[in-house]
């Protein structure tokens, strides 16, 4: 599975599938993490559209709740993912700074 799937909305899928890389979380504490990452936090609406589209594709999975809050973790599917997303990304980064450092 590639997150390109998401289209447009493959970024913040990403990103949630950074966030929840290093353990479970709820939507608030993802949202956070986000903004630590990037320095710039998803809204409400962003966020969720992408939590449930990477449920809906087996990335992630909910817990059960923890008082109001429900945490989200990767499934092995979405480690996967993920893994391979971050690979391909390193590939082109690597390729776009070699090549500004030739100009």
């Amino acid at each position: 599975m590639s997150l390109s799937e998401l289209g447009r909305f493959s970024e913040p899928g990403l990103l949630v599938l950074i966030s929840l890389a290093d353990g479970p979380k709820h939507g608030y504490a993802v949202q956070e993490d986000i903004g630590m990452i990037t320095g710039g936090r998803p809204g409400p609406g962003t966020l969720y559209g992408a939590i449930r589209r990477l449920e809906e594709r087996g990335l992630i999975e909910a817990l059960p709740p923890e008082d109001r809050r429900r945490p989200y973790q990767l499934t092995a599917l979405g480690r996967r993912t993920l893994q391979a997303e971050l690979e391909r990304a390193r590939a082109v980064a690597t390729v776009g700074l070699r090549r500004l450092a030739v100009t």
